[in-house]
């Protein structure tokens, strides 16, 4: 059966990312996700396996995560200390053993998707760990002597943000795409699918505010898209009106419920910096 995405109603794909996510299937290769935070990239997993209609595996990196994880872990501990008070379970040492998502997704019933998310957050070693198990699909288990191979080969989705470069040996293994920001149509598309019949007026210029905040130089953190959808709800559960987010009053260069779109105080005086300076300008002699 051809596996295709066409994308789902609850998330707007660009043409060239179905074209990505359609590329890595065909070829059997993971498809490498990069783009700025808030994206959605890790969405994109759950989006892919709800239009294939397959089961949803996710492995979660983390800076401790080393990559036999994903394979599986063996308890020497808890199997000695079991011999030690008698326990019969020590006789077969697969009780002792705990199988990480890799052996999870290679054993499945029917293809699923694995979510690799944020690879970059392991150690450099971390990918070159995994070639082996990603280009072939299998890998040796030393304490049962068992080969564990895929019986269907899954869709792999894996996300970085940038956080470290990725080896070359394991870039040559993935199909890549970068999530470009969204442009100003794309992002439309997202608002309404998250706030069916929201006023355009309001998203227009919520969407103006919202882009003219990420052009400022010196931003420390750009709004990234889930912010502006936490900021757009805020405005509706606070009623604001458009009208608000149109005043050109530089006193009010901050919007409105700023909190949802500028996360760090260092970009909160940038803008009270702004809004001095342009009070400033305005009070000249002459201005």
């Amino acid at each position: 059966m051809s596996l295709r995405f066409e994308g789902t109603e609850d998330y707007v794909a660009t043409g060239d990312l179905k074209v990505a996510v359609n590329a890595s299937i065909a070829l059997e290769r993971p498809l490498l996700i990069k783009g700025e935070p808030g994206t959605g990239k890790t969405v994109l997993a759950y989006e892919v396996a709800k239009a294939l209609d397959a089961p949803l595996l996710t492995w979660h990196i983390k800076s401790t995560t080393k990559a036999h994880q994903g394979l599986y872990e063996y308890d020497a501990v808890t199997r000695l200390r079991d011999s030690q008070l008698g326990d019969e379970r020590v006789k077969d040492v697969r009780n002792y053993i705990k199988k990480g998502k890799l052996w999870e997704a290679f054993e499945a019933p029917r293809r699923p998707v694995l979510l690799i998310d944020e690879i970059d957050k392991a150690d450099i070693e971390f990918p070159n760990d995994l070639l082996q198990e990603l280009d072939r699909m299998e890998f040796f288990v030393y304490e049962t002597n068992e080969t564990i191979k895929a019986a269907i080969r899954p869709v792999i989705i894996i996300t970085s943000n940038n956080e470290k470069e990725l080896p070359d040996a394991f870039l040559r293994r993935c199909f890549f795409h970068y999530i470009r920001f969204p442009d100003d149509d794309t992002m439309k598309q997202i608002v309404e699918v998250h706030f069916p019949g929201i006023k355009q007026k309001l998203v227009s210029e919520a969407l103006r505010i919202f882009y003219d905040i990420r052009k400022v130089p010196g931003i420390k953190k750009k709004p990234s898209t889930s912010e502006l959808l936490d900021w757009l709800k805020l405005l509706m559960v606070e009623d604001i009106d458009e009208s608000v987010l149109r005043e050109r009053d530089p006193t009010k260069l901050i919007p409105p419920l700023h909190g949802a779109l500028l996360k760090n105080e260092q970009d909160v005086h940038l803008f009270e910096r702004l809004a001095f300076l342009a009070r400033r300008e305005g009070n000249r002699p002459g201005a």
